[in-house]
């Protein structure tokens, strides 16, 4: 076998786990060095033939519109470029467990002075996998047993079942999830499930068995979903003490429901960013095909970080949502916002901010949150350059409201509803990053602009979770 010989990218190295090691068989062949490379680098080449060692279920079609700009390439290091991007491409599809890559001059009768062939070396998963894993949520820790048939019609389609056991909730479900060939980005999914969720703010307790099929896709930088959801929902009492109004909420009912999602994700880490943005816009409109709920509900989620000096980070945060209710039927207990805990508005009990009625909290049809948040080394840097680099001391200033707006008064009514009793907090603590899972943090909290009936947490408090203020 021949071999290539190229000065090595850095990103992109010649040799090593990305493109395969050349073997102790490989040949080298002593050449005058820097010429010989030189020309080679700059030299035109032309790729001739990419061939696939083991493969087995996977349909050709599939596997040539990931790896179809390596026929592009005009010399070697566009070569080794495309080849590494392809052998991403093929990762993301979830259909393989391995990918090595080989690039070698071209042998045989019909080849050129400059021609190339690329090998993809490829190990595909088996047809049944399981996984066992924890999964941690807003506040709350779920254990997760998966069974996964990867690849099932040869073309990076999959079915997955799941089960979950959480502290507040248990779930299981069935899905089926199709890729668009030459474009991951466009997939189609469709998902059976059952979902027994415990409320305890509320005294509540729901079961929901739903059926749901969404598509997403691309637009420029953007990315949407496009939702029906089918669900029938039990909603009953959690305790014995369940006030009233929660009790009155008991019961079944119906929901479908259109939705659309919409993200720009700038940010270079989900969990503790240190530059980028985020924009999430969600729209859902309930009742026109069909079930007994009808309401039209928004939302967004906006998110600024910037780098400071000494390796701070400043970052602003900002969420907002509106429900109303079409008709003559009042809104849901289990559609409405819900504010307060370490995840969102700090200093406040978990859910525990606006309406309530003997203790339970009962959300709210419109709502707003804020936080301003300052993350810094922790002093004196210990651990720098290992395990304390997980670990960020924490300022922060959060403010919200959530509260029922009379949707027959006019706006200026609505914006100065959502202005009185704004519930406030600040102080510090300390952040640590589990990798790119989720965060944990621990804060002394200082909340302010308590109002009656809310559930304060002064002092010490913590909080776990992928989203938070």
């Amino acid at each position: 076998m021949g071999t290539v010989h190229a000065r090595s990218l850095e990103p992109l190295p010649s040799s090593g786990p990305d493109f395969g090691a050349l073997g102790e068989e490989a040949e080298f062949v002593e050449v005058e060095p820097e010429a010989k490379q030189e020309i080679l680098e700059n030299k035109d080449v032309v790729v001739q033939h990419v061939h696939f060692d083991g493969l087995g279920r996977t349909k050709d079609d599939i596997i040539m519109c990931e790896i179809g700009d390596v026929f592009k390439a005009k010399n070697l290091i566009e070569v080794m470029r495309k080849s590494h991007e392809a052998r991403e491409k093929l990762l993301r599809l979830g259909i393989f467990r391995q990918v090595d890559v080989l690039i070698d001059t071209c042998q045989g009768d019909d080849a050129l002075p400059n021609g190339l062939d690329v090998t993809f070396e490829v190990t595909e998963l088996r047809r049944l996998t399981g996984s066992y894993n924890t999964m941690v949520g807003n506040n709350e820790g779920s254990m997760v047993l998966g069974l996964k048939l990867p690849n099932l019609l040869g073309r990076a389609e999959k079915v997955t079942f799941q089960f979950s056991y959480g502290t507040k909730e248990t779930s299981y479900g069935l899905s089926f999830f199709k890729p668009q060939p030459g474009n991951f980005e466009k997939n189609f999914s469709v998902n059976l499930y059952k979902v027994t969720g415990q409320f305890p703010w509320s005294s509540l307790r729901e079961t929901d068995r739903g059926l749901s099929a969404e598509y997403s896709f691309p637009i420029w930088k953007t990315s949407h979903t496009v939702k029906w959801e089918g669900v029938w929902r039990e909603l009953g009492c959690l305790s014995r003490t369940a006030s009233f109004a929660v009790r009155k909420e008991s019961g079944h009912s119906l929901k479908s429901s259109l939705s659309h999602a919409m993200v720009i994700d700038s940010r270079n880490s989900s969990i503790l960013p240190r530059r980028g943005a985020l924009l999430k816009v969600n729209q859902e409109l309930a009742g026109y095909t069909g079930g007994d709920v009808s309401f039209l509900k928004e939302d967004f989620e906006l998110q600024l970080n910037k780098p400071l000096m000494l390796d701070s980070v400043f970052s602003t945060s900002l969420w907002g949502g509106m429900l109303v209710p079409i008709g003559d039927k009042p809104s849901s207990i289990a559609d409405r916002f819900y504010l307060g805990g370490p995840t969102s508005v700090r200093g406040f009990s978990m859910h525990s901010i606006g309406p309530q009625s003997e203790g339970d909290y009962l959300g709210g049809e419109a709502y707003w949150a804020g936080g301003l948040h300052l993350y810094t080394p922790l002093p004196f840097r210990p651990g720098q350059g290992g395990f304390g680099e997980l670990f960020r001391t924490h300022f922060f200033l959060n403010a919200g409201n959530l509260c029922n707006l009379n949707y027959g008064e006019g706006p200026k009514a609505h914006i100065r509803k959502l202005a009185e009793c704004i519930r406030w907090s600040y102080g510090a603590g300390i952040v640590l990053r589990l990798g790119n899972i989720a965060r944990l943090e621990l804060n002394y909290c200082i909340p302010m602009g308590v109002q009656r009936g809310d559930r304060v947490c002064d002092g010490v408090q913590f909080g776990a979770g992928i989203r938070f203020l």
